[in-house]
């Protein structure tokens, strides 16, 4: 499904039709010819700037609206396919691959055909550092975090954002090694700084520091170029989810470091408060809290932000859609063009899966804002296994790295990942053992992603490693076999409980699927009731839910259809393929 609401700019490029310049209230956006393909059109991510917007969907595939072309020739697509993630600069565009190849095209990345897409991560001397893992884009630069968390930069280098002497260096048309052993990169799509966060939490910063946006302080506010890394200090407590920079302003997502299951958010911002970016009314030079009673209800927690050139888009639990900053274009979705110094609150567009609020995403423009749904992909299972490895709730053994470290993981993952064998967890024990956490969380990636991001490494666990089965296969060996009391969710009907794995519940329903990934999941295990379903129907989905099938010897008859035609859409179990209620269907009729 399509759920897109746009506001801001409608201009360079013109994204929808028989619409005004500037939209200064939300409005749904719609793709050209949407009914379709549209089970094609479900998005992942959308990336925008005044250079371009792409549309990503689940199936790999992209479009772009480009700013110089007219609208008769937008939308057009790219042709680059199983695309993993895009980021969009000033001037430039970069696509990564679910092979770990990143094109890119752009005014500095091939100043010969700007409309070209190049291959820049083969461009990167070191052969066994080419399979990429991110990607983010800035002013005129790109930055590719490769396997063995290394970082390059190509592009521009006017304020040394890619950590050189901009004098001696003003720009590189190849990727260049800026740092060794980071786990993320920030940038955004008009910042010429960046920032860079090692495994030990540690930050670092370099590029434009005129407008103290990288918050090394007041006693530095002065340096405008910072043309090597640069440990920023005086960094909150907590652990760093995220950083996105505007134009003069970065603003970073903590969450504070306590014992609860679902620690508290917090956004902190550093820069100049002329266009009103940082949520407050005075420069800040390092990073500080953004306050607001917006944010203080214990109940609501931060689920996504994003930072435009000068605007900032929040979204909370409650739900509760927060802006402040630049309106010069309506693109806070005020109704007016009012700058907003400080967070306000405003009218959250009807949204067709509201209840879902977890499910929705923002994304700032140079000039504009979306907010869109998109669901983890069923097809795509690695991305929820990953995000299930860093659910503590659903971590049950645990693995001692060399230096004594504790590492958790999922039992049931590593039972479909290792086949099942206790003598591959034994000898994934020994291996552990033997490396640094660095090295250990690479390892457990790799096992729950079923991708090569370190070919060493690899090596030595690709023996113990099932990559071939298919999943439904699995988990339905996994039913038939285990133990009752591997299974962990409770399901009561008609006073009997029954237990499944919630990995599986995840894979087949959305519902299970916001339940559990939600930062803001009921912590229930439990959920009642399935009384409204006849024996013969729960049999059905209890055999569905573990194998996406249905046993050969059950007779389908018109009640159970319309019967299990309820649930279905209830627990939203309609997003796998083959999905339930055509296998019903199927069945009835060769029955018949």
């Amino acid at each position: 499904m399509n759920e897109i609401i746009f506001f801001g700019r409608n201009e360079s490029p013109k994204l929808i039709k028989n619409e005004p310049e500037d939209i200064i209230k939300p409005i749904q956006f719609k793709f050209e010819n949407e009914n379709e393909n549209e089970k094609e059109k479900q998005i992942k991510q959308i990336s925008s700037s005044g250079y371009s917007t792409i549309f990503l969907f689940k199936n790999g595939k992209a479009i772009e609206y480009l700013s110089e072309n007219d609208s008769k020739q937008n939308p057009s697509k790219i042709q680059i396919e199983n695309i993993q993630k895009l980021t969009v600069g000033y001037d430039n565009e970069a696509i990564l691959t679910k092979e770990g190849n990143v094109f890119a095209k752009g005014n500095n990345i091939n100043p010969k055909n700007t409309k070209e897409f190049i291959n820049i991560s083969s461009l990167i001397e070191d052969k066994n550092d080419r399979i990429i893992q991110d990607i983010v884009t800035g002013d005129g630069s790109i930055y590719l975090l490769t396997s063995n968390e290394n970082v390059y930069g190509i592009g521009l280098n006017q304020f040394g954002q890619i950590g050189f002497d901009s004098k001696t260096l003003p720009k590189t048309e190849k990727p260049i090694l800026i740092m060794k052993n980071v786990s993320k990169i920030f940038s955004g799509i008009d910042s010429a700084h960046i920032f860079l966060l090692n495994s030990n939490q540690e930050l670092f910063g370099c590029g434009d520091n005129s407008s103290s946006q990288l918050g090394l302080g007041k006693s530095r506010k002065k340096e405008k170029k910072i043309k090597k890394l640069t440990k920023i200090q005086n960094i909150p407590k907590g652990k760093i989810i995220y950083i996105q920079c505007g134009s003069i302003h970065s603003i970073m997502l903590i969450e504070n470091e306590n014992q609860n299951q679902n620690p508290k958010r917090k956004l902190y911002s550093c820069g100049n408060y002329q266009y009103n970016g940082l949520g407050k009314d005075e420069n800040a030079y390092e990073f500080s809290e953004i306050k607001s009673s917006l944010f203080e209800n214990d109940d609501d927690d931060i689920l996504d932000f994003s930072v435009g050139y000068t605007h900032t888009l929040i979204l909370t639990s409650k739900p509760k859609l927060i802006v402040f900053g630049d309106n010069f274009y309506g693109q806070l979705g005020t109704g007016d063009t009012k700058n907003q110094l400080i967070p306000i609150q405003i009218e959250l567009p009807k949204l067709r899966f509201n209840e879902n609020i977890s499910n929705y995403y923002l994304s700032c423009g140079f000039d504009n804002s979306f907010i869109y749904y998109s669901l983890p992909s069923f097809s795509n299972l690695e991305e929820d296994l990953i995000k299930l490895f860093e659910r503590k709730e659903f971590c049950n053994i645990s693995f001692k790295t060399e230096n004594g470290e504790i590492i958790k993981a999922h039992k049931l993952i590593l039972k479909y990942r290792l086949n099942q064998n206790q003598n591959e967890i034994e000898k994934l024990q020994k291996i552990i053992s033997n490396k640094s956490i660095k090295e250990s969380n690479q390892i457990f990636e790799m096992i729950y992603s079923n991708r090569i991001i370190n070919p060493k490494l690899y090596s030595e666990i690709k023996e113990i490693i099932n990559s071939n089965e298919k999943i439904e296969e699995t988990m339905k060996r996994i039913y038939l076999n285990e133990n009752e009391n591997e299974k962990d969710f409770i399901i009561e009907r008609k006073e009997k409980q029954y237990k499944f794995p919630k990995l599986i519940l995840i894979m087949r329903s959305e519902l299970y699927r916001g339940m559990f990934l939600s930062v803001t999941n009921d912590k229930s295990n439990k959920v009642t009731d399935y009384s409204e379903l006849s024996n013969k129907s729960f049999q059905i989905f209890e055999y569905w839910i573990y194998s996406n099938q249905i046993k050969d010897e059950i007779q389908i008859t018109q009640e159970i259809i319309e019967e299990l035609e309820i649930g279905i859409d209830y627990f939203q179990l309609n997003q796998t393929n083959p999905n339930l209620f055509d296998l019903l269907i199927n069945k009835f009729n060769n029955q018949n």
